[in-house]
C-alpha cells in the first residue's frame, strides 16, 4: 500500500508539473493569437485555457469571454466569424455578419491581418523561450572567455594549490587562451594528476592538480539507468568493475566498450564513504555537431569540470543573443531528430507523447525551480514549432491557406476545407496516439 500511495503521489506530481508547464505554454500562446488580432481589428470572441465545461467566465470591456475550463490540457482563442476552436471559418456565421462586422472577423479581415495573428501564437512562443534564457543569462552570467577557476568544487582528489581567480595559461605544457581550447586539451589527459601554468595576481605560477575533467556528476538525465541507480549531482565515479577511472573521457570509453553489458560503479559521495551500484546502459540517439545523429549506450549523466567558470552578466543585448541561440539551436534539433525519425535512421522511441512529457515535468520540478523554468523554455519553443506544420488545424495549416489565397485571389472551397481540416485532425490525432502508444512500450 505504501509504494502505490508513493506511486500515486509521484504520478499526481508530474500531472501537475505538466498542466502548470502547459498552462503557462499554452496562455502566451493563445495571447499572441489574441493580443495581435486586436491590433490588427479582429475581434475575439472567446479566450479559453482549457476545453469542456467552463469552470469560470467573465466579459472584458472588448467584449471578448475569457474563460477556464475544466481539461486542462490546451487552450484556444475563437475569433469572430470562426467555426470552431481550430478558427475552420464559418460560412452560415459570416452570412449573418454585415459588412463592418465582416471586417473584424477572421473570416472577412485582410489578408496580412489574418496571417499576423496566425504567427504570433508560435512568435510568442519563441519570445517566451528567449525571456527564460535571457533572464537566466542576466541572473546567473555566462561564462567568461579567458578559462578562470571560480568556485573549485569537492571531489576525492588531493588537495592542490589552486585558487579560485586562478587565470589557467597551460595544461601539462600546452596554452590554453579559451575555454574552448581548455575543453579540448583537458579531453586529451587521461592521467590523474596535471600540471598547470596559472596566473595569479600577475605572477605566474606552476602547479601540480588534479585532473581539470574527472568522471564528476554535474547533472542526472530523468528516467537514466543512473537515475534508477540513485547516482546524484555531485558524486565522483572512481571505478566500473574495480578499474579506475580517472577522467570523464575515460569513463565514456569504458561504457561504450562495454556494449550494453551491466555494470559496477565505485562511487564517492561528499560526506560519506565510497559505495558500489549497479546499473545497465541504455541505449540512446545522440545528435552530433553536423546535424546527424549516432546511436550510443549511455548511463545518463552529463560531466563537468573540477571547477565551476567565472560568470559574468551579459547584458541586456547579450542576453537576448543567448536566448534567441538557445531557441535556434531547439528548432534545429528538433527538425534533425524528425528528419531522422521518419527516414528510419533513429528510432522513433525518440517521440516522446504526453504520458513521458508529464514524467520529465515532474521530474524537473523535483530538480529545483530553474530546471523547471528551463524545461517551459524547451517546451515553448518546441509547441511554437510544431505550430508552423503545414497541417490544417495547426497554425502552419491557416499559413498555407492563406498563401494559396494571396495567389490565386480567393480562398480554397468551403467543401474543400472541410475535407482538409478533417484529415489534419485525423493526422494530429493519430500522432498523439502514436506518441502515447511510444510511453508505453518505449524502454
Amino acid at each position: 500500500m505504501t509504494d502505490l500511495l508513493a506511486g500515486f503521489g509521484g504520478f499526481s506530481w508530474a500531472v501537475l508539473a505538466f498542466v502548470v508547464a502547459l498552462s503557462i505554454i499554452v496562455t502566451v500562446h493563445e495571447y499572441g493569437h489574441y493580443i495581435v488580432g486586436r491590433w490588427c481589428g479582429i475581434k475575439a470572441e472567446v479566450f479559453s485555457l482549457g476545453f469542456g465545461p467552463v469552470l469560470f467566465s467573465r466579459h472584458d470591456k472588448h467584449g471578448t469571454r475569457w474563460q477556464v475550463a475544466a481539461l486542462p490540457f490546451g487552450g484556444y482563442v475563437k475569433f469572430l466569424g470562426d467555426g470552431n476552436a481550430a478558427s475552420q471559418p464559418d460560412a452560415d456565421a459570416a452570412a449573418a455578419l454585415d459588412q463592418d462586422e465582416l471586417a473584424h472577423s477572421m473570416f472577412g479581415a485582410a489578408l496580412w491581418r489574418r496571417a499576423l495573428t496566425v504567427l504570433a501564437g508560435p512568435g510568442f512562443n519563441f519570445v517566451l523561450t528567449i525571456l527564460i534564457f535571457g533572464v537566466i543569462a542576466l541572473s546567473r552570467g555566462l561564462p567568461v572567455e579567458a578559462p578562470t577557476i571560480g568556485a573549485i568544487k569537492p571531489s576525492p582528489a588531493a588537495a592542490s594549490d589552486l585558487r579560485p581567480g586562478d587565470l589557467i595559461l597551460e595544461l601539462n605544457g600546452v596554452p590554453v587562451d579559451s575555454y574552448k581550447s581548455f575543453f579540448t586539451q583537458s579531453d586529451t589527459i587521461e592521467q590523474s594528476s596535471v600540471d598547470y601554468l596559472v596566473e595569479r595576481n600577475g605572477e605566474k605560477l606552476e602547479i601540480t592538480g588534479p585532473n581539470p575533467s574527472p568522471a564528476l556528476v554535474d547533472r542526472v538525465s530523468f528516467g537514466s539507468a543512473a537515475e534508477d541507480a540513485g547516482l546524484l549531482k555531485g558524486d565522483v565515479i572512481l571505478a566500473v568493475n574495480d578499474a579506475p577511472i580517472a577522467t570523464f573521457q575515460n569513463l565514456m570509453a569504458v561504457v561504450r566498450d562495454l556494449d550494453g553489458a551491466p555494470m559496477q560503479l565505485t562511487i564517492w559521495r561528499a560526506g560519506g564513504a565510497n559505495f558500489d551500484v549497479e546499473l545497465t546502459p541504455r541505449r540512446s540517439d545522440l545528435p552530433l555537431a553536423d546535424g546527424g545523429f549516432e546511436t550510443r549506450w549511455l548511463i545518463g549523466i552529463s560531466g563537468s569540470t573540477l571547477f565551476e567558470p567565472v560568470r559574468e552578466a551579459p547584458g541586456l543585448w547579450g542576453a537576448i543573443s543567448y536566448g534567441s541561440s538557445r531557441v535556434w539551436s531547439i528548432i534545429s534539433g528538433s527538425l534533425s531528430a524528425l528528419s531522422h525519425i521518419v527516414s528510419g535512421a533513429i528510432s522513433t522511441c525518440n517521440l516522446q507523447g504526453p504520458i513521458g512529457i508529464a514524467e520529465t515535468s515532474g521530474n524537473a520540478a523535483s530538480s529545483g525551480f530553474l530546471d523547471f523554468v528551463i524545461l517551459i523554455g524547451v517546451l515553448s519553443t518546441a509547441i511554437g514549432l510544431i505550430n508552423l506544420f503545414p497541417i490544417p488545424v495547426l497554425d502552419g495549416g491557416h499559413l498555407v491557406f492563406y498563401a494559396y489565397e494571396a495567389i490565386t485571389g480567393r480562398p480554397p472551397a468551403e467543401r474543400a476545407l472541410q475535407w482538409l481540416f478533417a484529415a489534419g485532425m485525423t493526422l494530429v490525432l493519430g500522432m498523439m496516439v502514436f506518441s502515447v502508444l511510444n510511453d508505453f512500450i518505449c524502454p
